[in-house]
């Protein structure tokens, strides 16, 4: 069999030579100084990508929502029923005082999960990817918390409803119950900051919730959220009347409860103010240098 290539072949094969001609730096030039290159993303579309990412991998792994699902209700009912009569004299009482501080307190502890999610990302490689792009560089950072603001969204929806079928009766209405909720994402916001820098600090997510568990547990628990500080010893009431926790519980507890407490409501914005400041700061240096 003759293998001589026939004329149809060599022609075919001299156009394909030609059409992958070497490309010379002045074609390049050309081509890419003739097209209009698109806008750089805002930091704010950015973000939200990155947020709509945080969402996204909910969707794909569903169990991350029963932190903020099965979470809240056993906190609901284990410390009404458990507290209840002990401290008020009846469990219903005890719920109008209990369920703006518990569902503080719930959606706080949560928070922590932010740092596990970012340490997880980091040890994957993920960030490695997202600093190459041109694009506003906190917004990797950002799009976490935004994308949790939804799931503490959906534990304080959780919760306020377990709360109304046991009893709860917020005096504030639909307007002081979403006060108080958006004064809460607020805070929680801020609050994760603290655990980005934790994820971005420690080696794995283990380290991350073994510290966020010894900073969570007495600051949420030395608080107003299970008693007035008026019967604890006068050395504790200094730390719990000036703890952030205090000063959001307060203020989300008066707002369903009709009133406008304006000195605590400044004092959670303060913190959450303070928080973004510092450890925010402390965050973006972290990664730029990781």
């Amino acid at each position: 069999m003759s293998t001589a290539p026939t004329t149809e072949t060599r022609a075919t094969r001299a156009s394909t030579s030609d059409a992958l001609a070497p490309v010379t730096a002045e074609g390049l030039a050309a081509v890419l100084i003739s097209k209009e290159r698109p806008p750089r993303p805002s930091a704010w579309t950015t973000s939200l990508a990155f947020g709509w990412r945080a969402v996204l991998k909910i969707k794909h792994v569903p169990e991350q929502l029963f932190d903020v699902t099965a979470f809240p209700i056993m906190m609901v009912l284990m410390y009404t029923y458990l507290f209840g009569g002990a401290l008020a004299g009846s469990t219903t009482d005890y719920l109008q005082f209990l369920l703006p501080g518990i569902l503080v307190m719930s959606v706080v502890m949560i928070t922590m999960y932010t740092g596990v999610a970012v340490n997880t990302d980091i040890a994957k490689g993920v960030f490695d990817r997202f600093r190459t792009l041109p694009i506003w560089r906190p917004s990797a950072m950002v799009g976490y918390l935004l994308g949790d603001v939804l799931r503490y969204a959906m534990a304080s929806a959780v919760m306020l409803t377990v709360g109304l079928i046991l009893g709860f009766r917020p005096d504030g209405g639909v307007v002081g119950v979403l006060a108080g909720i958006v004064l809460l994402m607020i805070f929680s916001f801020s609050f994760s900051w603290v655990w980005t820098m934790f994820g971005l600090l420690l080696r794995s997510e283990k380290s991350v919730m073994g510290v966020s568990m010894m900073v969570l547990f007495p600051l949420t628990f030395l608080s107003n959220i299970f008693v007035d500080p008026k019967t604890m010893p006068d050395w504790l009431q200094v730390f719990v009347n000036n703890s952030p926790v205090t000063h959001l519980s307060s203020a989300v507890r008066d707002l369903m409860d009709g009133g406008w407490p304006a000195v605590e409501i400044a004092w959670s914005l303060g913190w959450s103010g303070a928080l973004v400041l510092v450890f925010g700061t402390i965050t973006m240096r972290l990664y730029n240098s990781k």
